[in-house]
C-alpha cells in the first residue's frame, strides 16, 4: 500500500503558505503608513514653519546642458546708433468655429519685453562715400539711412500671465507638449514690438548718434569741419 501522508499538507507547510499570503498585505499597510506619515510631516512643516520639514521634498535644479557650439561668425560692419526697449501685452485667442470655448479653444495673455536696435551699415560704402578737401580740413561723408534690426525678446522680462484652454485642448496636453502655442504668442509679440519701433524715431536718433561719433573721430584726426549726409 502506498503512503498517503505525502498528499496531506503538513502543519508547517500550511503556516508557510499563510505567511507568504500575509506578506503582500503587510507590505501594503507599511507603505500606506509611511506615505501618511510623510504627508503629515510636510503639512506640519508648512503650517507651523518648522525648519527642515517644509523642504523635505523640495525640488533641486540641475543644469545638464552641453557646451555651446559655435556655428558661424559674421563681421559686423555697422554702427549701432540707438537701442529701443519695449513691452507689449499680447492677448491671443483661438476659437473653434462650431464649438464653445469651454470645449475647444485657447486664450493666452502674455507679457513680452524686448528690444530693437537701429544701425548704420558701413559695409556697402563705395570710394566716393568720403570726400576730403585739398587742405584736409573739411570732410564729407555720405552714408545710407539707418535701419532697424530684428526684434529680440528678453526671456527675463517675458512671461505668460494666464492660459485658458478648452476641455479638448487640456486632454491633448496630457499626451503631448504643444510648444507651437508658446511660439505663436512670442512671434506675435515680436511683430508688435517691431511695429512700435518703426513708428518711433529710433532710426533718426541712430543717425544723429552716428553723426556725433564720426564728427568726434574726425575732429580728433585734425579735421575742422565734418559733414555727414544720409541717403
Amino acid at each position: 500500500m502506498g503512503n498517503d501522508t505525502d498528499s496531506i499538507p503538513t502543519e508547517a507547510a500550511q503556516r508557510r503558505g499563510r505567511g507568504s499570503r500575509r506578506w503582500p498585505t503587510v507590505a501594503t499597510a507599511l507603505l500606506a503608513v509611511a506615505l501618511a506619515m510623510t504627508l503629515i510631516l510636510v503639512l506640519l512643516g508648512r503650517l507651523f514653519q518648522l525648519p527642515g520639514l517644509s523642504d523635505l521634498f523640495g525640488t533641486e535644479t540641475k543644469d545638464r546642458s552641453g557646451p555651446a557650439v559655435l556655428k558661424s561668425i559674421q563681421d559686423m560692419n555697422r554702427h549701432e546708433g540707438a537701442l529701443g526697449t519695449y513691452q507689449v501685452v499680447v492677448d491671443l485667442e483661438k476659437d473653434a468655429r462650431f464649438l464653445p470655448d469651454a470645449i475647444r479653444g485657447t486664450r493666452t495673455l502674455y507679457v513680452a519685453g524686448g528690444s530693437v536696435s537701429a544701425y548704420v551699415d558701413f559695409a556697402g560704402l563705395g570710394p566716393g562715400a568720403v570726400t576730403v578737401d585739398e587742405d584736409r580740413t573739411t570732410a564729407t561723408l555720405r552714408l545710407p539711412h539707418a535701419r532697424l534690426g530684428e526684434p529680440a525678446l528678453d526671456p527675463e522680462r517675458s512671461y505668460a500671465v494666464s492660459k485658458q484652454r478648452g476641455l479638448l485642448d487640456r486632454l491633448g496636453d496630457l499626451f503631448s507638449d504643444n510648444p507651437a502655442s508658446e511660439r505663436a504668442v512670442q512671434s506675435l509679440a515680436a511683430r508688435h514690438i517691431g511695429e512700435a519701433a518703426r513708428e518711433s524715431d529710433l532710426t533718426t536718433r541712430a543717425e544723429r548718434n552716428t553723426t556725433g561719433m564720426l564728427q568726434g573721430l574726425l575732429h580728433a584726426l585734425g579735421f575742422d569741419r565734418v559733414s555727414v549726409v544720409f541717403g
